[in-house]
């Protein structure tokens, strides 16, 4: 069993190592997906419903091959960085497996990023190529980014220059193939669809770039914000996830047998990871019932391709659960699936596993930094652990929870931070040792700033956040990084920022503010300050401005008494069951 532990409970200290019996990948990801595509070409790997195409093995090899093939032809050298900005698409995957074929490092940019974000991205990285969605409901992708860089407009293909995307040299825009290119052309802008003809799926130099390839290369870089008010760009290689894809699959048993619908962005490591490349190694099928989040299109996607997994959010399930149309709906495929991305309510789980016939849904818990997942239930953990806890230290990982003071192990059922250790910590951040040193440390360890208890048994239970984040429906958000922005406007003096309890998304923002002597300030200024600079989920809900804040004797300010008189004046009251 993957979720054995080598140190059998009870345990007398918060500490565990995972199972070793199976052991690592050492292959990057290119090779081993070749291998699972030789041994059954001809199954289904990959649905795209909105977009109506279906792959075989076979074809999303060749496709794939044929796109890694194409980046070469751009020029891009092993190692340097092309940026996907799009939700959820068959294009997605191709470039997340054709990227690791050519040695080149996905670049994963967040779709509700707007200008001043995507240029911190796309230089902090230096990105050579960007593939993005033209467009997405209010987000206009191209005319943002024409928006940073006019001078494109007379640009060529591939040779793109600008003062503000000094590094950018080639974008792709995502058309839609196959429905004879009606769509206008896009000065300076290459069609996905064109670039992926120009490749060849034979290419001798794929085999030559394979030859050189690691499992400990960087892969794939994804950003997380920062406490300094600036995302970080976690650097993951094809060994972290890779494996860590391969163990949540044997967590949720996966075979090719299962067909696993994935409506979380593929953006985040919920998608790529836990989803895409679950399925990969395990020969699976890959599900995308939409581009974006619709509680409609996964029910009827589940359904209409009798879905065995389902992947969400708390507050996609209970979307899902309360949608008028529920139970017009067969989910009797269903048995597995996870929920993560924020702490999950004990009576969502109970009613996803009585009304959804997800009966082995397993919890996975984790962070961009460690690939992400560090503990996971499995279908064989007892019902009322799997409720309550997100289960067991992974395989070939270490986990321990420390007095944060002191660093010294605590006992079970004491809470101090959660560390991890082993294949999963990330590389580090891209260019910044600095912020790298303050996550691992000199032993190794990943500090995870999560408060947690681990039983007698080895089950992990996450009760608090040290960092000071807050977790918007599956979304992390530091409140630094708000602070930061709004700090801009030339009417705020000070700004704080929280989070509140959220029936909806878990939790919202709100940002108390003092504006500059003799200025005035109103909360729609501040609102249309934020839009289309920061993505809509980091724009506080509530704004109150405020002569000043509370404050220690010090002059540490007081988040906390902040939240407690919000809650107040609001009526809010917390989740007993988060």
């Amino acid at each position: 069993m993957s979720q054995a532990l080598s140190a059998a409970p009870p345990f007398t200290r918060s500490y565990a190592i995972g199972a070793t019996g199976v052991p690592l990948i050492e292959q990057p990801i290119g090779a081993f997906f070749d291998a699972i595509a030789a041994q059954q070409p001809d199954h289904e790997a990959l649905v795209s419903r909105h977009q109506q195409r279906r792959y075989t093995y076979l074809e999303l090899q060749r496709e794939t091959n044929r796109l890694a093939s194409a980046l070469l032809g751009l020029g891009l050298q092993p190692g340097e960085r092309v940026g996907i900005w799009s939700h959820n698409n068959a294009e997605w995957v191709l470039l997340q497996l054709a990227t690791a074929k050519a040695g080149l490092i996905l670049v994963n940019i967040n779709p509700a990023y707007r200008t001043a974000e995507v240029e911190y991205a796309l230089n902090k990285v230096a990105c050579r190529a960007l593939v993005a969605m033209a467009r997405f409901k209010t987000s206009d992708y191209l005319g943002m980014l024409r928006e940073l860089a006019p001078e494109w407009a007379h640009g060529q293909p591939g040779q793109l220059e600008s003062a503000r995307l000094p590094h950018l040299r080639s974008v792709v825009w995502i058309d839609e193939a196959g429905q004879g290119g009606t769509e206008e052309e896009q000065p300076g802008f290459t069609r996905f669809s064109s670039l992926l003809a120009s490749g060849n799926p034979d290419d001798a130099r794929l085999a030559q770039v394979a030859a050189t390839l690691k499992a400990t290369d960087p892969i794939n870089i994804q950003f997380t914000s920062g406490t300094t008010g600036f995302p970080k760009g976690a650097t993951l290689t094809h060994r972290n996830i890779l494996n860590n894809g391969f163990f949540i699959g044997e967590a949720m048993r996966l075979t090719p047998a299962d067909r696993l619908c994935i409506p979380v962005p593929l953006y985040h490591c919920f998608g790529m990871v836990l989803g895409n490349l679950a399925c990969l190694t395990h020969g699976a099928t890959i599900v995308y019932p939409n581009d974006g989040f619709e509680p409609l299109s996964v029910l009827q996607t589940v359904q209409d391709e009798k879905c065995t997994g389902l992947h969400g959010v708390p507050t996609m399930f209970i979307a899902e659960l309360d949608h008028p149309r529920f139970g017009e709906f067969d989910l009797s495929t269903l048995r597995t699936g996870i929920m993560a991305g924020s702490p999950c309510p004990t009576e969502v789980m109970k009613r996803v596993v009585s009304s959804m016939n997800l009966g082995q849904i397993t919890i996975a818990y984790g962070m961009t930094e460690t690939s992400p997942v560090s503990c996971q239930s499995s279908i064989d953990t007892p019902l009322e652990k799997r409720v309550s806890t997100v289960g067991l230290v992974q395989p070939h990982l270490e986990i321990k929870i420390i007095d944060p003071e002191t660093s010294e192990i605590v006992a079970p059922g004491v809470s101090g931070e959660l560390c991890t250790r082993g294949y999963s910590v990330m590389h580090g951040y891209w260019d910044d040792p600095a912020r790298t040193l303050e996550a691992i440390d000199l032993e190794g360890w990943m500090h995870t700033g999560d408060l947690a208890t681990m039983d007698s048994e080895g089950y992990v239970n996450i009760v608090g956040r040290i960092k000071d984040m807050v977790i918007r429906g599956g979304e992390n958000i530091y409140p630094r990084e708000i602070e930061e922005f709004l700090y801009r406007h030339p009417k705020v003096q000070d700004v704080q920022v929280v989070g509140l309890p959220d029936k909806r998304y878990g939790e919202e923002l709100c940002a108390w503010i003092v504006t500059r002597p003799g200025e005035t300030l109103e909360e729609d200024e501040i609102r249309d300050f934020c839009k289309g600079q920061i993505a809509h989920y980091k724009v506080p809900r509530y704004i109150r401005f405020v002569p000043g804040f509370p404050m220690t004797v010090t002059g540490k300010i007081q988040k906390f008494k902040i939240r407690d008189e919000m809650k107040n004046q609001l009526g809010l009251e917390e989740d007993p069951t988060a």
